[in-house]
């Protein structure tokens, strides 16, 4: 007969008790995740707006940007693997040590060989000066995996959503202030001081996540100890749970169309303004990014959260046919605040189904192949889009012939290609969308979750040590 602490981790449960103390660890990781999140999304912002500022080269921010998100797909199953395999702080420290000392690496790097070579896309020079930022940034990102898992470790089942909704806030807040310095940066200091300070704030977060007490006793292992990569005991997790396998899929067609955005925002923005003006717009429009996150914090999403999944996704690409139809900055501002105050629903949504449904020693994987499955869809439409933007749709659009086909909907401005992108990216995600919503895998997994028993805080032993 299982225990209490294996059936509560059968519903995605914790081994431990969540009690005040444990929130408290949970409020300390959440800080840090802030100061880490501040560092990597400086330095990787402040990259992407460099070299676009200093070739005006989409493709080349399409690649950087794509370069990223496949790196994340391939490496999600053996990060999530690492999560599942050792302490949660554990992983937290490695993947912060090696980001310090990528960075540190990149700044050497960018000390002792000439700014031209560097910009010279696709040369030794550029290749290993953007890839060592890139390995930084993506190994930061097993931390987010980590986190995941740290919510069901340490905040019981009924106050997940609203956890997630902190994670959020915590995630708009690094944003809001990479989004301001990172252009203020390039703008007024230069990659080189840039990097300084990037190297320096690593340090920094490193010094006090040391200090953060997670109280992880042991480490739950259903099955035995997972493999060094367990693409199995991943896939064998999702496929476990009723109609998840349709959620991830639905992630994923979504992501391929937001690759768009991801190829596009940037050099659409600042076609439109200044560098320094674009940082400081991200900076305010990102604290959309807190509204949504505090009102999942406060208000939760409900006993359906996959519904209010999609229904913000149904709102999301509606902006994204609309933000652009006329070259406006505050058109397009507008647009943003509202897109960034869904983003959070939207992920709090994901991450609440996936805490309860899926048992918690195999959080990691699952997590992992979910970010594998649904990123690698980005950068394959970043790589499309990139060269299709530059060599065909923007020179077409700027045509007479293009203006005067596409000026009853999108007006005239240099920016007019980008904005049909954008335009056929938003229909297709509605339509997209609504098939979600008409399919069996919706019923399911809505079904699943709302039969998932929620753990409670005496699933299992006192947490000590």
């Amino acid at each position: 007969m299982p225990s209490p602490a294996e059936v509560g981790a059968a519903h995605g449960g914790s081994p431990n008790t969540t009690s005040g103390s444990n929130l408290h660890a949970f409020y300390g990781v959440l800080v840090n995740t802030v100061i880490a999140n501040v560092t990597t999304s400086f330095l990787w912002f402040a990259l992407t707006f460099w070299i676009y500022l200093e070739t005006k080269s989409v493709l080349a921010t399409a690649v950087i940007g794509g370069g990223y998100m496949l790196l994340l797909a391939v490496l999600g199953v053996p990060f999530g693997t690492l999560v599942d395999r050792h302490h949660k702080k554990a992983i937290m420290v490695a993947a912060t040590v090696i980001t310090a000392v990528a960075y540190a690496a990149a700044l050497l790097w960018f000390s002792i060989v000439p700014t031209s070579d560097v910009l010279r896309i696709g040369s030794l020079q550029f290749i290993v000066f953007v890839g060592v930022i890139l390995a930084g940034a993506v190994v930061e990102s097993m931390r987010g995996l980590a986190l995941s898992t740290c919510v069901t470790l340490l905040v019981p089942d009924e106050r997940r959503d609203k956890a997630n909704g902190l994670v959020g806030m915590a995630m708009g807040l690094s944003f809001a202030i990479t989004s301001v310095f990172s252009g203020l940066a390039i703008g007024q200091l230069g990659m080189f001081w840039t990097l300084v300070i990037a190297v320096v704030f690593t340090f920094l977060s490193l010094l006090h996540l040391l200090t953060v007490r997670i109280p992880e006793p042991t480490i739950v292992h259903a099955e035995g100890v997972p493999q060094r990569v367990d693409f199995r005991g991943a896939w064998e997790g999702v496929r476990a749970v009723p109609g998840l396998l349709g959620l991830v899929f639905f992630a994923t067609f979504n992501n391929l169309l937001g690759g768009v955005f991801m190829a596009l925002m940037d050099p659409y923005g600042l076609t439109l303004v200044s560098v320094e003006v674009w940082g400081i717009l991200w900076g305010v429009l990102s604290f959309g990014f807190m509204i949504g996150s505090g009102w999942v914090a406060t208000k939760g999403l409900g006993a359906r959260p996959l519904r209010a999944l999609l229904l913000a996704n149904v709102a999301m690409w509606t902006i994204g046919i609309v933000f652009t139809i006329r070259e406006s900055i505050w058109l397009t501002a507008v647009g943003i605040l509202i897109y960034m105050a869904l983003i959070p629903v939207a992920e709090a949504a994901e991450q609440t189904v996936l805490q309860r449904v899926v048992p918690f020693e195999k959080q990691g994987r699952v997590f992992g192949l979910a970010q594998s499955v649904e990123v690698a869809a980005a950068p394959v439409s970043a790589f499309i889009v990139g060269p299709v933007a530059q060599f065909w749709v923007i020179p077409s659009l700027n045509t007479p012939a293009g203006k005067e086909a596409f000026g009853w909907l999108l007006g005239d401005g240099l920016a007019r290609g980008m904005a049909l992108i954008f335009v056929v990216s938003g229909v297709l995600g509605l339509i997209l969308t609504g098939l979600a919503f008409a399919s069996k895998s919706y019923r399911t997994l809505t079904a699943t979750y709302g039969a998932a028993a929620p753990s409670t805080a005496d699933d299992g032993p006192p947490a000590t040590g």
